[in-house]
């Protein structure tokens, strides 16, 4: 399970903007829906890698956020057995879940917020040095959506990945050449961004470290 918790960076100069943020996040599939956990955050858990990935990226876009990814499980505070708990979790308020990765996506958003960059994002879990790595990665990712003007924008938000001959369309809807879609496209990284999602993705599934041990390459023998 992936749990992101995501606090506003400037909410006195701003205002509250957690409900913009939860609007934002509606539509894509959760095990626990976003929500307001406490003042000026929300917190939300997807189980999908690729799922986190693309919250992180539409907060990073708003450019006041501050965002912790933590990797690990999260369960309804209650004697249920882990399936029981499963079917729970989308009817389930965050403030009364508990779960390790709910501790890793605290640590995840607090370095996020007492950082120095420029991209104020943390990924915290079981595989630390797989979560430096997806980390590092996700920022990388993150710096390409965060420079973005609203002038690419208007052209991106019209594109689907992966479709091709797109781009004729999208220079009649906007009123510009196709020329100019073209180099908003190639100014953007926009496909750039799409190639290295999925090694984002694939760095964040390896956080929560490996499922089974490999086989010893000494077979154990106890002493007797």
């Amino acid at each position: 399970m992936f749990v992101l918790t995501i606090n506003q960076r400037d909410s006195r100069e701003s205002g509250d903007r957690v409900e913009e943020l939860l609007d934002l996040l509606s539509e894509l599939p959760t095990l626990v829906p976003f929500q307001r956990s406490i003042g000026d955050e929300a917190i939300g858990v997807v189980q999908s890698a690729n799922v986190a990935v693309e919250v992180a990226l539409a907060a990073i876009r708003e450019r006041r956020w501050h965002i912790g990814i933590g990797v690990g499980p999260v369960n309804p505070p209650s004697t249920t057995t882990q399936l029981e708990s499963s079917a729970q979790l989308a009817d389930q308020s965050i403030n009364d879940a508990e779960g390790f990765g709910l501790v890793y996506a605290r640590r995840a958003v607090n370095r996020a917020q007492r950082s120095i960059e420029r991209i104020p994002l943390a990924v915290e879990g079981p595989d630390g040095e797989a979560a430096a790595q997806a980390e590092a990665v996700l920022r990388l990712i993150a710096q390409i959506v965060f420079t973005r003007t609203e002038a690419e924008w208007s052209v991106l938000d019209l594109l689907v990945p992966g479709v091709r001959g797109q781009q004729k369309a999208i220079a009649s809807a906007l009123g510009i050449s196709t020329q100019a879609v073209s180099k908003a496209i190639a100014r953007s990284f926009w496909n750039e961004e799409w190639a290295c999602r999925p090694a984002a993705a694939r760095l964040l599934d390896l956080v929560s470290g490996p499922e089974s041990l490999e086989p010893a390459g000494v077979p154990y023998k106890p002493r007797g």
